[in-house]
């Protein structure tokens, strides 16, 4: 488990990217790179790193689930994700 600490942080920096969005591409498309160094560093959406919505997981992170491999097998063999089954052959 991920320390609250970064799961916070993460959710922050999601927010300040959403908030300057709008301004950040406006900024780009002006070509005015000055005032897009006056922007908070956390607004920049490099900056966010996928992480597992349960657990908080940085690595071994499966986009289409929005979570991590570990979650995903404990999910999967309990049956709670729709449509995945183990495999056996």
């Amino acid at each position: 488990m991920a320390k609250e600490s970064m799961k916070a942080r993460q959710v922050k920096r999601a927010k300040m990217v959403e908030r300057y969005a709008e301004k950040r591409a406006k900024l780009k498309a002006e070509g005015n790179y000055d005032a897009l160094q006056l922007i908070p560093r956390n607004a920049s959406p490099v900056r966010l790193r996928n992480r597992c919505s349960i657990s908080g997981r940085p690595r071994g992170y499966m986009r289409v689930f929005g979570i991590c491999r570990n979650q995903f097998r404990e999910l999967a063999s309990n049956g709670k994700i729709p449509g995945v089954s183990k495999a056996s052959w």
